[in-house]
């Protein structure tokens, strides 16, 4: 079950960590390419402050960015996401079969007591 992710997956989820960073990922998923004015538009904070957030996911591949004369657009790139989606698909897998697993447990424990329980009653 152990296996080894990469610094990306690190960097994906430290990204992916903080509202204000998810809030741009829905703008940009939303909207497609926008300015950094436009992300920072509906944040109370300042321009430096965004600009931390963006290299974050800039960082972690999230969004790439791209200069048209002094303004700067960015996208969102999905790709790092399928190594998040597939370590987060593996955990669900494991979790999903040891629940089921304990189910079944209980069921049969609960069923074998009350088969138990009616076998006392006909005595």
């Amino acid at each position: 079950m152990v296996k080894h992710y990469s610094e990306q997956l690190d960097r994906t989820f430290f990204a992916l960590s903080d509202p204000t960073r998810r809030a741009i990922i829905g703008s940009l998923a939303a909207k497609g390419s926008c300015s950094v004015l436009e992300l920072a538009e509906p944040f109370q904070m300042s321009l430096p402050a965004i600009s931390k957030h963006l290299k974050a996911l800039e960082n972690a591949n999230l969004v790439t960015r791209e200069r048209q004369g002094r303004v700067h657009y960015l996208k969102l790139c999905a790709e790092p996401m399928s190594e998040a989606n597939a370590w987060i698909e593996a955990y669900r897998r494991f979790w999903t079969n040891h629940l089921d697993n304990f189910e079944r447990y209980i069921t049969s424990q609960t069923f074998g007591e009350k088969q138990n329980d009616d076998s006392n009653e006909q005595s």
